[in-house]
């Protein structure tokens, strides 16, 4: 266990915008996890969480209080079995993409679909983790967490994890700290159905064909990296959140009135928007689709110290010099431009410390 005092917590984001911590403790095992967060807890002082900082936004004051940062290591296969598949339980601080490679090389399926994407495997679990038509639930075998209410350790198999559309019982809470996450994999050399028609198209495959598990990641890090969402240090576009925007969830008459309100601004030619059916009757719509035809189109911010990527709509990203504010202005700017044009208030996938949007 480190701890350190004044660190600039841009250097912890992949936004890398971000004020100091007051205090900054890292960890490098379970034990040293829990100890830190119980010291904390009973000093009864401010706690933030920090492993891969991927989905995080600090303002600029930075966070007056205890950050422990996530820094635990471990893959550990617990059993394997060809019909079973193979359990592997991996720590919260383990780096989410090396974990995929490293089951891609194994022969483990389920997760082929989810590389490139940055932060550690503590954090998938908790807003569901999804890509490509894979998201973590559908491997998650169990969720091993520490309850700061209860003081103990307590496991959740995946049917009680609450998962859903960038969800679970563990978003929006600050009660359970994750420990390590066990993962169910397929024994395959082949991934699981490609459902994703763009990564079909890559591929040169039809939807629903299984490929050799090497060439399902090359073509979804392919796919990322067209979109700047593979970290690159020298590009800019990638300097973000990833999809900085949830895709809105619409009732059938919410989405009718999309429709509408789109036919009204767009004109009689207007395209529908994307729509995706939910199990419950609702319909996903495509957050970048209101974003571009609300008139944000790529790269608009630019030259300011923030904007939209050159790549994607999705993403606001600091163009090398940008403070929190910058990164919210722009933010806030398109949340209200798509909601004046087309009725639907978009939400930040992003957590926000010491700040609100």
């Amino acid at each position: 266990m480190r701890e350190d005092h004044d660190v600039a917590l841009a250097t912890l984001t992949t936004m890398r915008v971000g004020g100091p911590a007051a205090r900054l403790v890292t960890v490098t095992t379970t034990d040293e996890l829990v100890d830190a967060v119980r010291e904390v807890d009973d000093a009864d002082e401010p706690l933030l969480l920090v492993s891969g900082g991927s989905n995080l936004i600090v303002a600029d004051d930075g966070f007056d209080g205890t950050v422990v940062h996530v820094a635990t290591t471990g893959v550990t296969p617990e059993s394997a079995d060809f019909c079973a598949g193979a359990l592997v339980r991996v720590a919260a601080g383990e780096d989410w993409d090396s974990l995929v490679e490293h089951a891609v090389t194994q022969g483990w399926a389920g997760v082929e679909g989810l590389s490139g994407i940055p932060g550690r495997t503590g954090a998938t679990p908790i807003q569901n983790v999804g890509a490509y038509g894979q998201d973590v639930s559908q491997t998650i075998w169990s969720v091993r967490t520490w309850d700061r209410r209860d003081q103990a350790v307590r496991t959740f198999a995946s049917g009680d994890c609450g998962f859903g559309y960038r969800h679970s019982r563990f978003k929006g809470t600050d009660r359970f700290v994750v420990l390590d996450v066990v993962f169910q994999f397929e024994i395959a050399d082949l991934s699981r159905p490609i459902a994703y028609a763009a990564l079909a198209d890559g591929l040169g495959v039809p939807l629903g064909t299984r490929v050799p598990l090497a060439d399902a990641r090359a073509a979804v890090l392919e796919q990322r990296r067209s979109r700047g969402m593979v970290l690159d240090a020298d590009d800019h576009d990638t300097w973000s959140c990833g999809s900085f925007f949830t895709n809105p969830i619409l009732r059938p008459r919410e989405f009718d009135a999309l429709v509408e309100r789109v036919g009204d601004r767009l004109g009689p030619e207007a395209p529908t928007p994307p729509r995706f059916a939910e199990s419950d009757g609702r319909f996903k719509t495509s957050a970048a689709w209101l974003i571009d035809k609300a008139g944000f189109t790529k790269g608009h911010g630019l030259p300011g110290p923030a904007a939209l990527s050159t790549k994607h709509t999705l993403a606001v990203t600091n163009r090398g010099d940008a403070t929190t504010s910058d990164v919210l202005a722009l933010a806030r700017e398109v949340r209200d431009g798509v909601e004046e044009a087309f009725g639907v208030r978009l939400v930040n996938e992003p957590v926000l410390v010491g700040e609100t949007l």
